[in-house]
């Protein structure tokens, strides 16, 4: 993805930018959409509407991986600020409302809070509240597609990076995506002509299929706003024309796969415009938005070997469920 130079204003609640040009998005969405299974990358879920969606999506009974993952932080709060240690440059990856960082800064002090995330708007409203309270923690709001690069600018400070990417978000990727990404992490802990600092990350495991399809099309319909949100997101990007009545949400386990599949389909015959391009999507055809994928602590563990890193620790809640991981770039 061709992306723009990060630039910052003088204002205090400033986020810095490098963002993908609006031709390299266009290009991204019109190959997903003319594919013969529609694909829409998980990403653009996430506008200002579709980050405050998910906040609620966190808050339902159906989605454990939220309460389960703060569970396993509660539980284990000594052993992994003991695993961590203290005074690092903790970057936030898809940071949303920064909460999931915001509990973890009494016990690891960093001397910087990166906050990173798609959705410019909401991360400076989040980051702005965060300043309030933490007024002597260095804070930087970096709003970046970290799916495709991972260029941090020179205001980053260098000494012990730990990368904080909670809430199974890895589970986005594909395995052999996943790999290539905690690549660009490992190589974004050596700085200064060093190599140091680590990552963090929560990890969803697999477990009964009941449990996983409620998670991702909860009762109240919570899920399903956020992935028709989606649409409405295209039609300001594109110049699209979907519309929101056409389309129904739907989302199961592919056991075969090991991942949570999430679709829009279309519920009629219907034929969709924008400015480079138009398809028609026939009754019972699919828009692919999200995959999540579901590991075991093995299956894991070899993937952050491969990608460079060791070390690891593990927590997990009483029915290993979900795991949080530490691990060292070495």
């Amino acid at each position: 993805m061709v992306t723009a130079p990060i630039q910052a204003s003088e204002r205090e609640d400033a986020v810095l930018t490098s963002q993908g040009s609006l031709p390299a998005i266009e290009a991204e969405l019109n190959a997903g959409l003319s594919t013969l299974q529609a694909t829409v990358s998980p990403k653009y879920l996430y506008d200002a509407l579709g980050s405050r969606l998910f906040t609620a999506i966190c808050e339902l009974q159906e989605y454990y991986p939220t309460r389960t993952e703060a569970a396993v932080f509660n539980a284990c709060s000594d052993e992994i600020a003991a695993s961590v240690g203290r005074g690092m440059t903790l970057i936030d990856l898809g940071a949303g409302d920064c909460s999931k960082a915001e509990r973890l800064f009494s016990s690891f002090q960093p001397r910087q809070y990166v906050a990173v995330d798609i959705s410019e708007d909401f991360l400076k409203e989040s980051l702005g509240r965060l300043r309030e309270r933490f007024k002597r923690t260095d804070m930087l709001g970096l709003s970046m597609d970290f799916s495709r690069t991972l260029e941090l600018p020179d205001s980053v400070h260098c000494n012990k990076r730990l990368f904080f990417y909670p809430g199974s978000s890895i589970g986005n990727f594909s395995p052999r995506e996943a790999t290539a990404f905690l690549q660009r992490l490992r190589k974004a802990c050596e700085c200064g002509g060093r190599s140091e600092g680590g990552l963090l990350i929560g990890v969803d495991l697999v477990k009964d299929e009941a449990i996983l399809n409620a998670a991702y099309d909860d009762e109240l319909g919570v899920t399903a706003a956020f992935n028709l949100n989606l649409l409405r997101h295209l039609n300001r990007l594109l110049g699209a024309d979907f519309r929101t009545e056409d389309w129904k949400h739907k989302a199961f386990f592919n056991a075969q796969e090991s991942r949570i599949e999430m679709h829009l389909v279309a519920q009629s015959n219907v034929t969709v415009r924008w400015r480079s391009g138009r398809r028609r999507f026939e009754k019972g055809e699919s828009i692919h938005t999200e995959n999540s994928y579901k590991y075991t602590q093995k299956g894991f563990l070899s993937l952050l070997e491969q990608a460079g890193f060791g070390n690891a620790r593990i927590w997990t809640d009483p029915q290993k469920w979900f795991m949080v991981c530490h691990a060292d770039a070495v």
